[in-house]
């Protein structure tokens, strides 16, 4: 069996297996006990559920995902440009670092309310809440991937006359490009998150809006479905993200091969 398989195998086929076994115990639980449906339906309920309701679903879900691309693009932006210039500026560094941390010691849950108030009921308030969240992992990973750079080969580039500009586009940059996919990957399940529950307390259209009126009527089956679909979504953007990151990054897949044929 040659390395990429075994690799794939391990990568997919476990996962794969771990999570049939899953559906199947789930099954199991509610064929051969007295568990009511409206508190734990069987996978079979929910894939009806899912095939009666997956228009209306997918409808909602649009509005979720245009919710949260707007809402990473400019929490990547923000994160980019406060890392960079915490970077730049050791003062501006001391003085925003402590807020950023203690930015994210405030629950989602208490500020999507006030949002809702201040910024109404349609779109914005969901996308400010997803950049509050996205923008502090792309902070704090692309700060600290200026700040591990090797100094040496700072030093070389500033040797050969090399501006700061082209230190930070052609040292610091690359450098950093891995702690930052590393980050989008969060961002990007914590981004979905952040629309749904923003979606909970107030809105009219998306996936939260949606489970919400599914729960005021008991249908735990459609419930399971949203939360199921929920889930795909995050997984499809973090394995988007992965492809984007190899892209961006082929030294790491040519490092990658130089490994697995070592050994």
């Amino acid at each position: 069996m040659s390395a990429k398989l075994r690799s794939t195998i391990s990568k997919i086929g476990f996962p794969l297996l771990a999570l049939i076994l899953l559906f199947a115990a789930w099954q199991m639980i509610c064929s051969f006990t007295n568990v009511p449906k409206y508190m734990l339906p069987s996978p079979a309920d929910v894939v009806k559920a899912f095939q009666k309701d997956w228009q209306l679903m997918f409808t909602h879900a649009r509005v979720t995902l245009t919710e949260t691309f707007i809402g990473l693009f400019f929490g990547i932006i923000i994160g980019f440009l406060m890392a960079v210039v915490m970077d730049r500026f050791s003062v501006v560094r001391k003085m925003i670092y402590p807020l950023v941390v203690v930015s994210q010691t405030i629950p989602t849950v208490a500020i999507a309310p006030l949002l809702v108030i201040w910024l109404g009921y349609q779109m914005l308030p969901k996308i400010v809440l997803i950049i509050l969240v996205v923008f502090f992992p792309i902070t704090i990973s692309l700060l600290e991937g200026f700040s591990s750079v090797d100094t040496d080969t700072v030093n070389l580039m500033r040797s050969m006359g090399a501006s700061r500009m082209q230190i930070f586009r052609y040292v610091k940059l690359p450098n950093s490009l891995g702690h930052f996919f590393s980050s989008l990957k969060i961002s990007v399940s914590y981004a979905v998150v952040s629309a749904v529950v923003s979606e909970w307390i107030g809105g009219t259209e998306g996936l939260g809006c949606y489970m919400t009126r599914v729960r005021k009527s008991f249908s735990s089956d459609k419930m399971f479905a949203v939360i199921i679909l929920i889930s795909v979504i995050s997984l499809v953007l973090i394995w988007l993200t992965g492809v984007l990151q190899r892209a961006c990054m082929p030294w790491e897949k040519s490092k990658h091969q130089r490994y697995s044929h070592s050994n």
